[in-house]
């Protein structure tokens, strides 16, 4: 395992370096950006939740600026009013602040920008280099062209006054959505389709969450995003692969628009993982359709899910960092990612005693009535963690799976005339039996144990052939619901073009668990705790359903690492 993290961190540590490079060149000696500041931004459209996608991009705006001591920018790109909210703003600004970035007074809109867009748009024109068109939606696909054929407008050559005529009346409302667009005169012939004369301004007569009925026309993302990085001095704009064919029409608005800087567009590849989607179409369409519970869901890729589901923002940003930052798209392994959790979770996280499908057990010839305390390590690889101590009585719960009538073969734990198992922190039991209701059903353990084996630690000196079991006392037990959540999907490719991601749904993403046992400490956490259950998995309170009286454990990932067992 070790080898191929290494594997991993060395290429990711190679194809990070890319993007450094260009910006040691750039703010070298004799560099375009010589002797300035570097400085980046991270635009997102407020139209959804952050996703661990966005997450990877983030990272290199903020990072990138962190590294060459530079700033970084956060711009809401709401250029597009459908499905734009506050409510995925203040999202957007939370998770960033959850991962621990932070832009000081650097915010910005880019619907602040839409006057200047406008006027550049009108400049445009005015020069010759942009006109109305009233192709249809049809029409614009008849006469696109091809590769070799160039694509065709009947109304290129339309007068400059007419054109400025139609601008302005097409800003004032005068024509539904469709009947007209602005477009860039560039080339129709070039072999780039994105220089084809591409629309830069198109009616939509929609209400702006921040610019109400201000606007009916709105500037395209190729268009708006030029100008609001020239406009903000941003000196590196980091965009995701699917921008490279884009950065010659970036180039063309920086150079043909009256702006007061020259930004760079750098493209690095978008994350994948498998068994996951990272449209935000696709994950809002699971979200409206009841698949899931919300964007906060903890099977969903968004940070607020996996926030909520125990990631830490130390086990989000190791895994960004140590993907790296590739040229050519690439899936990550979701193993992976839990592979950091738990990493982190190993060092810090509480260990405690929960039982989630619990039997109850009792000690026969422990004193009835009599209550003790056992000490018990809070972590074990941490030397200040400290240690609690446990209630402990004759009736306790186990785990049902750790007592079995009849044993299987290599089966260690409890079973009448079985080995010595040990409780954990506590004695060494022997199992006696089991009690049964009218239908056969096993409803007590019965075991017996020794009074001279206080503490059960390995150390003792005794040999014992049986497992160590944890447990919970029965007297101070804690009533809790704990979810347990697998992948999201079966197919481990579920956006793939040729498949419906819906029909790759897991329906057994999510099992419920009622009348587990937790230890009476637990009743004292305050959400998002994270806890290591013992033998179990680490999991954390729910920070929307958990409340006093009623527990909630999400858990966040299992103690079987499967990249470990791949690696």
């Amino acid at each position: 395992m070790a080898e191929e993290i290494k594997t991993m961190q060395e290429e990711a540590s190679e194809s990070r370096n890319f993007i450094h490079a260009f910006i040691e060149e750039d703010i070298g000696p004799g560099g375009q950006y010589e002797g300035m500041t570097v400085h980046t931004r991270f635009p997102p459209e407020p139209n959804g939740y952050l996703h661990i996608g966005h997450c990877k991009a983030l990272t290199i705006d903020f990072g990138t600026a962190e590294k060459f001591g530079g700033i970084c920018n956060l711009r809401m790109d709401d250029t597009n009013p459908t499905k734009e909210d506050m409510e995925f703003v203040e999202a957007i600004q939370e998770d960033i602040h959850w991962l621990g970035f932070d832009w000081d007074d650097r915010f910005f809109y880019a619907s602040d920008y839409f006057e200047k867009m406008y006027e550049c748009a009108v400049d445009l024109i005015k020069r010759g280099l942009a006109y109305v068109c009233e192709l249809t939606p049809e029409q614009f696909k008849e006469y696109r062209g091809s590769i070799g054929v160039p694509a065709k407008s009947p109304f290129r050559d339309r007068p400059v006054e007419e054109s400025l005529d139609l601008f302005a009346r097409m800003r004032a409302g005068e024509f539904p959505n469709g009947a007209m667009t602005l477009r860039a005169k560039i080339d129709l012939a070039s072999g780039n389709f994105n220089m084809r004369d591409p629309v830069i301004y198109r009616i939509n007569h929609m209400h702006h969450h921040r610019q109400g009925d201000k606007w009916c026309i709105y500037p395209m993302y190729d268009f708006a995003h030029p100008i609001e990085d020239a406009l903000e001095h941003i000196t590196h704009s980091l965009c995701s692969l699917e921008f490279e064919d884009h950065r010659p029409l970036y180039n063309w608005v920086v150079e043909h628009c009256d702006l007061p800087s020259k930004p760079r567009q750098i493209e690095f590849a978008r994350l994948g993982i498998d068994h996951t989607v990272m449209s935000k179409r696709k994950l809002r369409a699971l979200v409206e359709g009841g698949q899931v519970s919300g964007w906060d869901d903890p099977r969903m890729p968004t940070l607020c899910g996996l926030r909520r589901r125990g990631y830490t923002p130390k086990a989000v940003r190791n895994f960004c960092e140590r993907i790296g930052v590739a040229k050519a798209p690439n899936t990550v392994e979701y193993s992976f990612l839990e592979h950091c959790l738990r990493e982190d979770l190993n060092e810090h996280a509480q260990r405690v005693m929960g039982v989630l499908r619990p039997i109850k057990l009792t000690i026969t010839n422990y004193p009835e009535g009599q209550t003790e305390t056992v000490t018990v390590e809070n972590n074990p690889i941490d030397p200040e963690a400290g240690t609690r101590q446990v209630s402990f009585s004759r009736n306790l719960y186990i785990e049902a799976d750790d007592f079995l009538e009849i044993p299987v073969p290599k089966y260690k734990r409890l079973y009448p005339a079985g080995p010595e198992c040990r409780l954990k922190g506590a004695y060494l039991i022997t199992c006696t039996g089991c009690v049964k209701d009218e239908n056969g059903n096993i409803t007590e353990v019965l075991c017996e144990y020794d009074p001279e084996s206080r503490g059960g630690d390995p150390a003792d000196g005794r040999k014992v052939k049986g497992a160590t079991i944890h447990w919970v006392d029965a007297a101070t037990a804690a009533d809790a619901e704990v979810r347990l959540y697998d992948n999201l999907f079966l197919d481990a490719a579920p956006d793939a073009a040729d498949k419906d991601f819906m029909e790759c749904l897991n329906p057994d993403s999510l099992e419920i668990l009622t009348g587990c046992k937790v230890e009476a400490g637990l009743q004292e956490a305050v959400a998002p705790a994270s806890f290591q259950f013992m033998r179990l998995g680490y999991f954390c309170l729910d920070n929307k359903d958990s409340r006093p009286g009623h527990l909630v454990f999400n858990r966040s990932v299992s103690l079987k690492d499967s990249f470990n067992k791949k690696a």
